[in-house]
């Protein structure tokens, strides 16, 4: 699971640098596209929030994974010890 947000993470922070790339490029090279800056700062802005906060809840899931992966792992250990006595 925390392997597809880090893909995810990774996606929108390769848009928003995209993004914050299109502010430098004049609108003459790319008929078509809004060529006002301040849309594509935001639209950076807010696509690299979304990354930034995708990757943290890929490091809490991976985090509880391997918290719930040595829990089960010790009460595992426990039963073999309370079994062979």
């Amino acid at each position: 699971m925390s392997r597809n947000l880090y893909i995810l993470a990774g996606t929108l922070l390769l848009f928003a640098m995209v993004s914050f790339a299109m502010t430098l490029t004049s609108s003459t090279y790319q008929p078509g596209l809004p060529g006002n800056g301040s849309l594509w700062k935001t639209t950076g802005l807010l696509l690299a929030l979304a990354g930034l906060l995708t990757a943290l809840a890929g490091v809490f899931t991976a985090m509880f994974e391997q918290v719930d992966r040595r829990n089960e792992e010790r009460r595992r250990r426990e039963r073999e010890r309370e079994r062979g006595h």
